[in-house]
């Protein structure tokens, strides 16, 4: 009997190991076999975003130096992965310095130090030589997923490069002057430039172009087993395309869509999350002195009117764009930076970390050279990694479509103090902040005992204490 029992477990264990062989053989086959890992909404109520610049990440500007480093994004919080584009670069009509061609510089070592727009894109299928293989590639979104990460890919589905196939095999894919000549974007309300002359416009009447580009798309998630996309000035394709296209996409796997854009129609089929372009300008002003508090609240009561319910918007104090051409986070932001990023991690919505921000990137990174960020840990990555714990594990400060609630807090300086309650059941997270250059008092009708979640610290507050905070103080109150 007991030789019968033996014999019988010993065929349950070469069950169970035949089993879990063949789940791991599951799991290591081709990306086509997209069941293995796909999003869901739930995933992103907590969820920390970073926008990883590949090129400028690192020295050797490859997938391999970025991929290395995704287990340390970990410690941020960070869930989502934004790659910015990855596609190579048209050579024809390549940009340089301001209104400059690539092709007008004579010196030819001069030249090649101008790589060309992310965004200028010659073949929507293949991975630029520059920045690794597709074998690289998809090594860093295999490595995301095994630390428990999604990867959205950066599309540019509103232009290409010059050099973009279609160009010369599909010419009624683009915009077209009276000379049927090819065009480059134009503002539809002047009818003039918008200065990205490296890039062709694509022309949305073709429906054919519909197809090519969805084909493209798909192309990603089925062999590559990517998790979705961030499209670029979103607001400009027309929003039927992106209906029909994540429609097709998802009958793949589920795909988390973020537009750039605020453009509200946007957010009914098509995309899961928008840019909070809108809000991210008001706290550059309010941090410039520009703008008070009560800016923000007409804000916030505006967002609260235009949206529906299940929508939310990308909190930012830096990206790709702002850095670049606006200013790094210390020159636009100054000394209230850091109560800025505590906010944009404290808002509905979801708080996003670009590439250097974490190690406290003090330039503007070069957009069309080879550029690298600081790779020393200083004072940011400590702020971020408290933040993104609390992100991540605090029930009351769900942002996606299931948000937890936001009430302002009135203040006796409701024009200086910005204080507000996130809610969901019996967890409650306050932020309260002096977001001027002046100390302030006032007084706020919350009492109760609370941690100071940054300095770990206990404190009682009464009803209409008086408090004194330095210029651009804040704190996050948690209840334990």
């Amino acid at each position: 009997m007991i030789k019968k029992m033996a014999f019988a477990f010993c065929m349950l264990a070469v069950l169970a190991a035949c089993k879990d062989e063949s789940k791991e053989k599951k799991n290591s086959e081709t990306a086509t076999e997209v069941e293995k890992y796909s999003i869901e909404d739930s995933d992103l109520e907590n969820a920390v975003i970073y926008e990883a610049n590949i090129r400028q990440y690192s020295p050797e500007g490859t997938f391999n130096a970025f991929t290395q480093d995704i287990p340390q994004l970990k410690e941020l919080g960070v869930k989502v992965i934004w790659v910015m584009p990855v596609y190579p670069i048209s050579v024809k009509n390549r940009k340089a310095t301001g209104d400059k061609m690539a092709a007008e510089i004579e010196d030819e070592k001069e030249r090649e130090k101008y790589l060309g727009s992310y965004y200028a894109v010659s073949d929507y299928t293949k991975v630029n030589p520059d920045l690794g293989t597709i074998e690289d590639f998809q090594k860093m979104v295999d490595v995301a997923h095994e630390n428990g990460m999604f990867v959205i890919m950066d599309w540019v589905a509103n232009h290409t490069g010059w050099d973009h196939a279609w160009i010369t095999e599909h010419p009624e894919y683009y915009t077209q002057n009276e000379a049927g000549e090819i065009v480059d974007p134009l503002n539809p309300e002047t009818g003039e430039s918008w200065g990205w002359t490296d890039t062709a416009d694509l022309n949305y009447d073709n429906k054919e172009l519909w197809a090519a580009m969805t084909k493209d798309m798909k192309y990603w998630v089925e062999n590559h087993d990517i998790d979705g996309f961030r499209a670029d000035v979103a607001g400009e394709v027309p929003t039927e395309f992106w209906n029909q296209a994540v429609k097709t996409i998802k009958e793949v796997k589920p795909v988390f869509m973020l537009a750039e854009s605020e453009k509200k129609d946007l957010f009914h089929e098509a995309f899961d999350m928008g840019y909070n372009w809108e809000g991210h300008h008001v706290m550059n002003e309010m941090a410039q002195g520009k703008q008070g508090v009560k800016a923000w609240d007409a804000y916030m009561t505006k967002i609260d009117s235009l949206y529906q319910k299940d929508d939310f918007l990308m909190n930012f104090v830096t990206n790709h764009d702002e850095n670049s051409w606006n200013g790094t986070v210390k020159e636009r932001m100054g000394d209230a930076a850091e109560a800025m990023l505590a906010l944009s991690y404290t808002l509905p919505g979801m708080p996003l970390i670009y590439s250097g921000q974490e190690y406290d990137l003090d330039h503007r990174l070069l957009f069309f050279e080879k550029d690298s960020i600081p790779k020393t840990k200083g004072k940011v990555w400590p702020v971020l990694v408290k933040l993104g714990k609390l992100k991540n594990g605090n029930e009351a400060l769900a942002g996606g479509k299931n948000a937890a609630g936001y009430k302002r807090v009135e203040t006796s300086t409701n024009d200086k103090v910005l204080a507000f309650i996130r809610n969901n059941g019996d967890k409650k997270v306050i932020y309260v902040a002096n977001l001027s250059k002046e100390p302030v008092k006032f007084k706020m009708e919350i009492d109760g005992k609370f941690q100071d979640y940054m300095s770990s610290e206990a404190l009682e507050l009464k009803k209409n204490q008086e408090m004194n905070f330095k210029p651009w103080e804040y704190k996050i109150l948690i209840n334990n």
